[in-house]
C-alpha cells in the first residue's frame, strides 16, 4: 500500500493528482503539501510545507510513514522574483531530495518540463529524452530546470536506492489554466517571429495527472517527456483564434524588448525572443510505448478543449 505525499498539493495540477490518488485501492495514504491549506477531502491529509525549509520535511515524512513523494511545488508564474524562484525550484528540490534520502523515500516522481532541453537554434525537430538537458543561462526558468535535471542525475548515481520518475512535460492546458504561454494568445493578434514556425506541443491537465498517479504507483521509473501527439505552429494557432499574425524579425523583437525594459514598460528582455523562436518539440514516443501511457488528447485536441473552456480568448474575431 503506497503512501504518498505531494509537494504544491494545493495546486492545480496537485489537486487533480490528490484526488486520483485518494480514488485508487492501493494508495493507503495521499498528503497534500503546500504554503496553504486544501480544504479537508475524504482520503486526503492536509498539511502545510514550505519546501524552502529544509529542517521540516524529513520529520514530515517520518511522521506519515511517506514511501513515495509526487514533487511538483514551483513557482506558478515565473519571471517577477528570479531569487524566489530559484530558492523554490532549486534549493527547495535539493531540500527534497536529501529528505527523500534521510526519511528512506523508496520513489520520487518530479514535474520537470521541455524548457530543461532550453530555446536554441541547433534543437532538434523533434526531441527526444536522448536529447541533452542545455536549458538557458539567460532564461532563469529554463536554467532553473537544468539545474534540477543535473542534481537529479547525480542522486540516480549516489542513492540508486531513490528511484526517479521525471517527467519532461510540455505545455499544460485546463479550464483553470492561466500563464506566460496562454497570455500570447490574448491580444488582437498573434506574435510570429519571421523565418520560425515555433510549433507548440500542448498536453491537458487530466492526462498529466492521469500520468503522474502511474508514475506514483504502478509505472516504471524513468525519464519521459509529457506531451500529446503532433504539435501546432504559431500560425495554426492563429487560425484557430481567428486572429491575425503579427509577423516581425527577430532583431526587432529583441530591440523593442529592450527598449521597453529599460522604460520600465515591461518586465521581459531580449532573452524572451529564443524562448518564442525555438520551442523544444517534445517527442512522446518513450511515454506511450515505455511508460504505458496514451494521452488522451493530441496536442490540436488539447488545444481546441482549452478554447472551449476559455471562450473569452476568442473574442477579438476578425471578420
Amino acid at each position: 500500500m503506497t503512501r504518498v505525499l505531494i509537494t504544491g498539493g494545493a495546486g492545480f495540477l496537485g489537486s487533480h493528482v490528490a484526488q486520483l490518488l485518494a480514488q485508487r485501492d492501493d494508495v493507503e495514504l495521499v498528503v497534500t503539501a503546500d504554503l496553504r491549506a486544501r480544504p479537508a477531502e475524504d482520503g486526503i491529509l492536509s498539511v502545510t510545507l514550505d519546501v524552502t525549509d529544509a529542517a521540516s520535511i524529513a520529520p514530515l515524512l517520518r511522521e506519515h510513514r511517506i514511501d513515495t513523494v509526487v514533487h511538483l511545488a514551483a513557482i506558478v508564474n515565473p519571471g517577477k522574483d528570479v531569487a524566489l524562484e530559484y530558492r523554490v525550484d532549486v534549493d527547495g528540490s535539493a531540500n527534497i531530495l536529501a529528505a527523500c534520502v534521510d526519511a528512506g523515500v523508496k520513489r520520487i516522481v518530479v514535474s520537470s518540463s521541455g524548457a530543461a532541453y532550453g530555446y536554441h537554434p541547433d534543437n532538434p525537430e523533434w526531441i527526444d529524452e536522448t536529447t541533452p538537458v542545455r536549458g538557458n543561462d539567460a532564461f532563469p526558468y529554463s536554467r532553473h530546470k537544468r539545474l534540477v535535471e543535473e542534481m537529479l542525475a547525480e542522486y540516480r548515481k549516489t542513492h540508486p536506492e531513490l528511484e526517479q520518475v521525471i517527467f519532461r512535460i510540455g505545455t499544460i492546458l485546463g479550464p483553470d489554466v492561466r500563464n506566460q504561454i496562454t497570455a500570447l494568445w490574448d491580444g488582437s493578434r498573434i506574435l510570429r517571429i519571421a523565418g520560425s514556425d515555433a510549433p507548440f506541443v500542448f498536453i491537458w491537465v487530466d492526462d498529466v495527472a492521469t500520468a503522474m498517479v502511474r508514475a506514483a504507483t504502478d509505472g516504471p521509473a524513468g525519464i519521459y517527456n509529457v506531451a500529446g501527439d503532433g504539435a501546432l505552429t504559431v500560425a495554426e494557432i492563429a487560425e484557430r483564434l481567428g486572429k491575425p499574425l503579427l509577423t516581425i524579425p527577430a532583431w526587432m523583437l529583441s530591440f523593442a524588448l529592450r527598449a521597453g525594459q529599460l522604460l520600465r514598460l515591461t518586465p521581459h528582455g531580449p532573452e524572451k525572443v529564443p524562448f518564442l523562436r525555438y520551442r523544444p518539440v517534445l517527442a512522446n514516443r518513450r511515454l506511450k510505448e515505455e511508460f504505458g501511457f496514451v494521452p488522451s488528447r493530441t496536442s490540436a485536441e488539447a488545444f481546441d478543449e482549452y478554447l472551449a473552456t476559455h471562450p473569452g480568448v476568442t473574442r477579438n474575431l476578425v471578420r
